[in-house]
């Protein structure tokens, strides 16, 4: 999940997430310091409740009965050097019934932001249990009641989800220079690897084959924990799967660049068409491969070149021609969301723009609601991971708040140089040095926030490594959360599995 403060809505779009690099390197703290830290329950260093195990069944569509045991915890991340903390990484391991555990698959996940806890893959896609996250139930007083996952990925894998620094009940720990570190990308990346590799050595997982799984930044981080693990870590992985992931944040930066019109015309007409099948989009994609992106080109000093694009842009979005006029055939997202539901005084959700919302400010220059589906959905969320915590894991954190979403960690995040930020070179770098390693993608129809073919056009100027099989590109009916939609989720978990139980390629 891409996490955007409340802004004007375009600026929101731009303010999509990065970070700064610096020389920390958390490693495990020696037994006697752990010991030690243990016993101490004051100062603001204090270690999280112990690790709690409790046991659990839930009953599956075709009757088999699901066992698994359900582990909250944390792990202590120290500084190489001084041996002084650095973060307390929380995460919830769901475990199934097995009689080869060691080396049964195990699947990481993690949501995005930066700033969010990863609640949304956990309750929406993967985990045993789900709460509802339709366009019916995004409203802050949905009841936070959670429900048996039909589509969880247990049968086939166990899950472990990861809170980064300052989410979820992870904290980051020492002061100013250790929470910059945390919330930059090589920091990031370095503690979230590490806590992968201290989970897998302490429960004798290291032959267990590992998954990534990362949604939106989350996607973007996970090419680059993979090539930490295989690289400095040492520990190998099988599996990606990016979900509604950004490769590369340089477009950002492009002032009116015109692939970013490219990008996200297909996600308006899927928007207007009410699309099930990215075939239903066959013709925009074409159009902006061809006289679409030949007539942006042409520039907008030539006339027959703006009447073509204002014609065509009109019909493909459904908006009055003197509208698409005024920008030049360049249809820019705000404008796109200020007009599309204007006459009903809605405004669509940014996540997915099929899901309308109530405009406060019908007469406004432009809506000023908040997104429908993201914040919609931000209060039974909280409320049902605080519930899972404490009714179901027994594991309670004494004065602590679930920080579903830190603001604070979205508005610091240092991303260095952030035209330069993309992790398309970790993952082909990953995928070359072990050609065992398999790569799911996987986007919604209708996300304007992360648009799919944004990420087609990135993938079609990345060379075929070994099997071309082994990188798979797959679109949904719904939005960024398209596992909102049950057919969807279904998908998802379907693929994942192919992706995680298939058969290898050959080096």
């Amino acid at each position: 999940m891409t996490s955007m403060p409340s802004m004007p809505r375009i600026t929101r779009v731009a303010a999509l997430t990065l970070t700064l690099a610096c020389a920390f390197a958390p490693l495990e703290a020696p037994r006697a310091q752990q010991a030690a830290a243990q016993q101490s329950s004051a100062g603001p260093n204090a270690p999280l409740p112990a690790d709690k195990t409790t046991r659990h069944e839930i009953r599956l569509p075709d009757g088999r009965t699901l066992a698994f045991n359900a582990t909250a915890g944390s792990i202590r991340l120290t500084n190489r050097e001084s041996g002084a903390p650095v973060a307390d990484i929380a995460f919830l391991a769901f475990e199934a019934d097995a009689p080869e555990r060691a080396r049964r698959p195990v699947a990481f996940a993690m949501n995005g932001g930066p700033g969010y806890a990863s609640a949304w893959l956990n309750l929406g896609a993967m985990g045993p249990w789900r709460l509802r996250m339709d366009a019916q139930a995004a409203r802050p007083s949905a009841p936070p009641s959670l429900e048996a996952n039909a589509q969880t990925w247990l049968p086939f894998t166990d899950l472990v989800f990861l809170d980064p620094a300052g989410t979820g009940y992870s904290r980051a720990l020492g002061g100013e220079d250790t929470r910059k570190w945390l919330w930059s990308v090589n920091g990031d990346v370095d503690a979230l690897a590490t806590t992968i590799r201290r989970w897998l050595e302490a429960r004798g997982r290291g032959a267990s084959p590992v998954t990534l799984v990362g949604e939106s930044y989350g996607g973007f981080r996970v090419p680059k924990i993979a090539h930490r693990l295989q690289t400095d870590q040492g520990v190998g992985v099988s599996a990606l799967a990016l979900v509604s992931p950004v490769l590369d944040f340089g477009r950002f930066h492009a002032r009116r660049g015109l692939f970013e019109h490219l990008a996200r015309l297909s996600a308006y007409a899927a928007t207007v068409r009410d699309a099930t099948r990215r075939e239903d989009l066959a013709d925009v994609e074409a159009y902006a491969r061809g006289d679409y992106l030949a007539d942006l080109m042409r520039g907008v000093n030539d006339p027959q070149a703006l009447l073509r694009l204002n014609a065509r842009v009109a019909q493909i979005t459904g908006l009055p021609v003197e509208i698409v006029a005024r920008h030049a055939g360049r249809l820019p997202l705000d404008a796109f969301v200020n007009e599309i539901a204007r006459a009903q005084a809605k405004t669509p959700s940014l996540y997915d723009a099929r899901v309308l919302g109530l405009d406060p400010s019908p007469f406004g220059e432009g809506p000023d609601a908040d997104d429908q589906m993201r914040l919609g959905l931000h209060a039974p969320i909280v409320q049902a991971m605080v519930g899972l915590y404490r009714e179901r894991l027994e594991w309670i954190v004494p004065d602590g708040r679930y920080q579903f979403q830190n603001e604070q960690a979205g508005r610091q995040w240092d991303w260095g140089e952030r035209s330069r930020q993309e992790s398309v070179r970790d993952l082909q770098r990953a995928m070359a040095l072990d050609p065992a390693l398999r790569t799911l993608i996987v986007h919604g129809l209708t996300d304007l926030v992360t648009p799919y073919f944004e990420t087609q056009m990135t993938l079609d100027q990345i060379p075929n490594t070994g099997d071309p099989a082994r990188m798979r590109f797959e679109v949904y009916p719904g939005g960024h959360m398209f596992y909102s939609r049950e057919d969807s989720r279904a998908r998802f978990r379907d693929d994942a599995r192919a992706l995680i139980e298939g058969p290898r390629p050959r080096p």
